[in-house]
């Protein structure tokens, strides 16, 4: 990938990526992955601006702030650091390894933040956040379906149109 910061394509289906958004449902959502991807294919404040602007955008017409907020951001922006990570690679390997990771931090931040909750239904004790983290692994089964799913999409949606539209994009391996 060229060392400029233009990176129309990226850009592009990052922004797309976050106007799913709207459709999520159940914590099957697009910001997960978005985010590993922007840090992936996007330079410096980009990367990290967009997922948290599509969350600040979105959130309103999604049940609105609450004091998880901070954790949530915090976690799409560990994801951007995450997916910095992968920015010379396109092996499908790293790259779920990486979803993988995401999924999880973005599991135990989230719940902590459920749990630290003034109004928290759960006690603020090791068995309180024990019992929080179990009776949110429904949620993360479909928060890791998402996270597997939409990186795939994203990133061989990138690999393909930078080969055939958008050259200039391409992904420069760096030799092992």
């Amino acid at each position: 990938m060229q060392d400029n910061s233009a990176r129309p394509l990226a850009l592009s289906l990052t922004i797309l990526g976050g106007m799913a958004r709207f459709a999520q449902n159940l914590n099957f959502a697009p910001v997960g992955a978005l985010s590993l991807f922007a840090g992936a294919r996007l330079r410096g404040w980009q990367a990290y601006l967009l997922p948290i602007a599509l969350m600040a955008v979105t959130d309103p017409f999604r049940g609105g702030y609450s004091f998880a907020t901070p954790f949530v951001y915090a976690s799409f922006l560990i994801n951007v650091w995450i997916g910095s990570r992968l920015r010379n690679t396109e092996n499908p390997g790293w790259i779920a390894g990486a979803a993988l990771v995401g999924s999880v931090q973005f599991f135990l931040l989230s719940n902590v933040a459920m749990w630290l909750a003034p109004h928290s239904l759960y006690a603020h004790t090791l068995g309180g956040l024990a019992a929080c983290y179990v009776a949110a692994i429904p949620f993360f089964r479909n928060t890791l379906l998402a996270d597997l799913l939409f990186t795939a999409v994203f990133f061989a949606l990138h690999a393909v149109l930078s080969r055939t539209v958008v050259r200039s994009e391409r992904v420069a391996i760096q030799a092992a």
